[in-house]
């Protein structure tokens, strides 16, 4: 895969309104141990099921890349998950492919970094460090508030020697990276940081029609925004060991095509590997569809037209909202036709597997 997203818990220390799944969210106690409990109980497994290669192919140059591979919560840095989930799987991360290990980036609001943490993460093999939280949605980060708290953290990575990246595409000079560098470009050992956000010119200013974002009204995506066919979207995800191949990771081990997250999982991790889940959905006219980045085209081969679906993709939001996006779509294509047929392909993975190994 040229990226997996990896979310290893849903415990966070923030409730954004524009979040894009309502199970992240602060938890104490008893909940907290068990939603960091079915991070550590399936860890090890994902693992063991995700490629032995990291690596893809840039048919441009020719040439095999590390892998990216993105840790994200929820926060990973916080109490109850720092120790207990998210170090630990760094370091089964370095012990499962050791010098051929994938790029490791991690995603954090930024707010609960601090020196010895950076330091801890360093030394446990991550490369990048990328605050997620330069946006107005944010408590405590709004208007003027970011560009100071950009400042702080410049000023914390300084010392580790970290170059800041720019991801390009801010029109506000002082969402810029100081000592910019493409993202590629800069995918060498690092240290590395960067920011992002839901800014309206940064990544998914729209914002996914799901969660919490969905439930407040406050998705701006339209038809014409296609989530699918954009980096994070389900364009390429068969393609594993190509450069554009992308699945996410739910901390249960359930694997999706886009970290916005189908109606039903693909699989799961805990108990088969990445690549027979998604060799078995190779030539099936829908996940075909998503791979192209045309979702549209999902239930060509079960009687939907493109009509039918752009009519199944509009909707009226809690809000009272009448929206009309793709993923609206392949979600109520996937509640009528593909979730019994994604445990029909399972059963018969798990059965030849059985087969194979009996024999």
């Amino acid at each position: 895969m040229e990226a997996v997203y990896w979310v290893l818990t849903w415990a966070c220390h923030r409730k954004c309104r524009h979040c894009y799944d309502d199970r992240f969210r602060p938890y104490v106690r008893d909940d907290l141990k068990r939603v960091v409990g079915e991070g550590q109980r399936a860890y090890h497994a994902i693992l063991n099921n995700l490629p032995d290669d990291m690596s893809f192919l840039d048919r441009k140059t020719g040439a095999r890349k590390r892998s990216l591979l993105v840790l994200a919560g929820g926060e990973l840095l916080i109490d109850g998950v720092r120790e207990e989930l998210f170090y630990p799987a760094l370091e089964a991360i370095r012990e499962r492919w050791g010098a051929k290990a994938p790029y490791v980036s991690v995603q954090t609001t930024g707010d609960v970094l601090t020196p010895d943490r950076i330091e801890a993460m360093l030394s446990r093999g991550v490369r990048t460090i990328a605050v997620a939280s330069i946006d107005d949605y944010h408590v405590g980060l709004e208007g003027e508030k970011k560009f100071a708290f950009m400042e702080e953290i410049r000023a914390m990575m300084a010392p580790f020697g970290a170059t800041e990246i720019d991801l390009g595409g801010a029109r506000d000079e002082r969402l810029k990276a100081k000592a910019p560098a493409t993202r590629r470009d800069a995918m060498g050992e690092g240290p590395f940081f960067l920011f992002f956000g839901a800014q309206p010119e940064l990544w998914i200013g729209e914002l996914w029609p799901r969660g919490r974002a969905w439930a407040n009204g406050l998705s701006n995506a339209t038809y014409e925004t296609n989530f699918c066919a954009r980096w994070s979207g389900g364009k390429n995800f068969m393609n594993y060991g190509e450069a554009g191949s992308e699945v996410a990771i739910e901390p249960d081990g359930s694997v999706y095509p886009c970290c916005l997250k189908t109606k039903a999982p693909l699989g799961n991790l805990t108990e088969e590997r990445l690549t027979d889940i998604l060799d078995s959905l190779k030539g099936h006219p829908a996940f075909e569809a998503i791979n192209a980045g045309d979702p549209e085209a999902m239930g060509l081969g079960a009687g939907w037209s493109r009509e039918t679906y752009r009519a199944a993709s509009t909707q009226t939001d809690p809000k009272g909202r009448t929206v009309s996006n793709v993923c609206l779509g392949c979600d109520a294509f996937f509640e009528k036709h593909l979730k019994g047929e994604i445990e029909r392909l399972r059963r018969a993975r798990l059965a030849r597997r059985e087969h194979c190994a009996q024999a």
